[in-house]
């Protein structure tokens, strides 16, 4: 089950799908806020939402699941 990864420390900006969105290898799922900008985490397989564990405002550290593709 490819999962989507913080790839940098930060701050959950917006997360741009919903459970049961389709989403392609490159799309943004989330955005982050480092260090006053932001960065966008992109999914690296193609998949369905099947978990959001993140919510907007959360601090989140590199390497913690964000989205859970099938």
């Amino acid at each position: 089950m490819p999962d989507v990864v913080a790839h940098i420390t930060g701050t959950i900006w917006t997360i741009e799908v919903e459970v049961g969105d389709t989403v392609e290898e490159g799309d943004v799922v989330v955005l982050l806020e480092s260090m006053k900008m932001e960065m966008p985490v992109e999914a690296e397989h193609s998949g369905v939402v099947t978990e959001i564990r993140c919510h907007e405002g959360q601090p989140v550290s590199q390497g913690d699941v964000l989205v859970v593709l099938e």
